[in-house]
This record gives structure tokens, C-alpha cells and sequence, in this order.
């Protein structure tokens, strides 16, 4: 997986981020692995936000794309 620039970061659509205040991008399936990885370790997050992070991850490794 490649790091993520602040340019290109900046051009993912907000769709396709899955946390509040454009964190835990999941563009892709690389991406969305990561945040479900990176979930449990993730401070300052409720336990209804790291829920729609999960989902919203989840839901993009089950698609083609």
C-alpha cells in the first residue's frame, strides 16, 4: 500500500472516507484493510464512530472495487 500524499488525500472524495472529519480513507481495498486494522489502537473516537468506520470498511472489501 502507498502512502497517502496531503494532495492526493485531498482529491478523495468524501465518500469515500469512513470516519468523521474526512479520517480513515478506504479508497480502496488496501486502504480499508488498514483501517479496520488500525481501529482498535484509534483514540478519541466513540464506540458508534469506530462502528461506522468498521461498516463502512467492511461494506468497501465486499465490493469489486
Amino acid at each position: 500500500m502507498t502512502k497517502l500524499t496531503a494532495k492526493a488525500r485531498s482529491k478523495i472524495p468524501s465518500k469515500d472516507f469512513a470516519g468523521p472529519g474526512r479520517s480513515f480513507p478506504i479508497e480502496d481495498k488496501n486502504h480499508a484493510r488498514a483501517a479496520l486494522s488500525d481501529l482498535p489502537r484509534a483514540k478519541g473516537l466513540s464506540a458508534a464512530a469506530k462502528e461506522q468506520i468498521a461498516r463502512k470498511a467492511r461494506a468497501k472489501l465486499m465490493t469489486g472495487k
